[in-house]
C-alpha cells in the first residue's frame, strides 16, 4: 500500500515539476495565392465535368524560440473531360504558433496535425473563394485527417529505414 501511495506522490510531483504545456494561435494569415486558367475563354464553353487533383503539403519554420510557421499549400488542379485544364488554384495558408513545454515526438505531432487542423478551413474556404471569383462552380474539398496522415507518413518512413538496413 505504501508503495502505490509513494508512486502516486512521485508522479504527481513530476508532473508539477513537468513545463506547462503551451498552445497559442498568434496569428493565421494567407501567405501566398494564385489562380489561373489557362484556356478561358474557350474553356467556359465546354461542358463543365471536373476532376478534380488535389495536393498539398506543410513547411515548418521556427523562429524566436518558441514561435513557428506553420505553412499549409493546397493545390487544386481542375480538368475538364477531355483533360484540359480548366484552372489551378493554390493557396499557402500559413500561421505563427507559439507552442512551448512539448518534447520532441509531441512537438512533431502539433506541428504537423493540429497546427495544419487550424489552417486547414481557411484555406480550403480560400480556394473555394478562388474557384467562385474566376467565374468557376464552387469547390468544396472534403476534410482531411491530418492524424491518420501523420500516422501514415510515420509508417512509410520506418518502413524506408527498414528497407535500407536490408
Amino acid at each position: 500500500m505504501a508503495d502505490k501511495k509513494d508512486q502516486a506522490s512521485e508522479q504527481a510531483a513530476s508532473k508539477e515539476n513537468a513545463p506547462a504545456v503551451k498552445f497559442i494561435i498568434q496569428r493565421i494569415y494567407v501567405k501566398d495565392s494564385s489562380f489561373e486558367a489557362p484556356g478561358a475563354p474557350e474553356i467556359f464553353r465546354a461542358p463543365y465535368k471536373p476532376s478534380v487533383n488535389f495536393t498539398m503539403n506543410t513547411k515548418t519554420n521556427n523562429f524566436e524560440g518558441s514561435l513557428y510557421e506553420v505553412i499549409l499549400t493546397l493545390t487544386a488542379e481542375v480538368k475538364n473531360a477531355d483533360d484540359k485544364v480548366m484552372y489551378i488554384a493554390e493557396v499557402q495558408q500559413a500561421g505563427i504558433f507559439e507552442i512551448e513545454g512539448l518534447g520532441k515526438d509531441d512537438m512533431s505531432r502539433v506541428l504537423n496535425t493540429t497546427c495544419p487542423n487550424v489552417l486547414y478551413p481557411y484555406g480550403r474556404e480560400s480556394i473555394d473563394n478562388l474557384a467562385s471569383k474566376g467565374s468557376f462552380p464552387t469547390l468544396m474539398l472534403a476534410p482531411v485527417n491530418f492524424d491518420s496522415a501523420f500516422e501514415q507518413a510515420l509508417a512509410q518512413r520506418a518502413a524506408q529505414v527498414a528497407e535500407q538496413k536490408k
